[in-house]
């Protein structure tokens, strides 16, 4: 019976992480046609495919024991996020184009690390609490990216640039990954997750708030928003309000 709810929440967790990854296809469907990254930033995909990468590094069976839906849908990540970095180098200005090369050599230079430190240096429990705090902190990281929409929600009491679903989808992620990882007894799935599904309620609670209220108004208000929207899961509130 445990096994089977481990199980459950899993693939819960995998078919939302999965949308939240596919999310910003939008945004890379808007890049493509207009064969420019205009003012989208290109940190969030490198980003979020170091804590792709060490999550699936993690999940691997002689690393931690038991978490192979880790490894498939944060493996799936991996594969997305390289596509969306290949895509957003290929159509960005020269200036942003050489920052998200950088951005990404640094991650796979992390990643390497890590990897290499794991097998060479570290065995058993040891390899398995180094690594699962790697990934812990950069899933935290991650998680945390929306504070900043947030404070403008509640400065703007307005939620124009923090979509329902992707608030959503945050939430029920982050709660699937908490309960598997409360079940499965793994506290770097449990805590980093946990604090994922906080946040996933406050955005909600937010929402819910201040959803009948009109957007904001004045041009620097908009542009702060705009700005503090790159900050939200993968850029995809800036490609929502800069369409609406």
């Amino acid at each position: 019976m445990v096994n089977a709810a481990h199980f459950f929440f899993g693939v819960i967790g995998n078919a939302s992480g999965l949308f939240l990854f596919l999310a910003p296809t939008i945004t890379f469907k808007r890049i493509i046609k207009k064969k420019s990254t205009e003012q989208f930033s290109g940190v969030p995909y490198p980003m979020t495919l170091l804590n792709c990468l060490l999550s699936t590094w993690y999940g691997l069976p002689f690393v931690s024991p038991n978490n192979i839906l880790v490894v498939i849908i944060n493996g799936t990540g991996a594969l997305i996020e390289i596509v969306y970095v290949i895509i957003f180098i290929t159509y960005a200005p020269p200036k942003e184009r050489n920052k998200t090369l950088g951005l990404f050599s640094f991650v796979i230079a992390i990643f390497a690390i890590v990897v290499v430190i794991s097998l060479i240096a570290l065995h058993g429990n040891i390899r398995m609490v180094f690594c699962g705090l790697a990934a812990a902190l950069f899933s935290i990281i991650m998680y945390g990216s929306p504070l900043s929409i947030m404070k403008l929600v509640i400065k703007t009491k307005s939620v124009e640039f923090m979509p329902f679903y992707l608030s959503l989808f945050v939430f029920i992620c982050g709660t699937s990954w908490f309960i598997y990882g409360l079940i499965g007894r793994d506290p770097y799935l449990a805590v980093p997750n946990g604090i994922g599904s906080a946040l996933g309620t406050a955005q909600l609670i937010l929402y819910f708030m201040y959803r009948g209220n009109k957007g904001v108004s004045n041009e620097e208000t908009k542009a702060a928003a705009t700005e503090a929207a790159d900050t939200m899961e993968m850029g995809v509130a800036k490609a929502t309000s800069s369409e609406q």
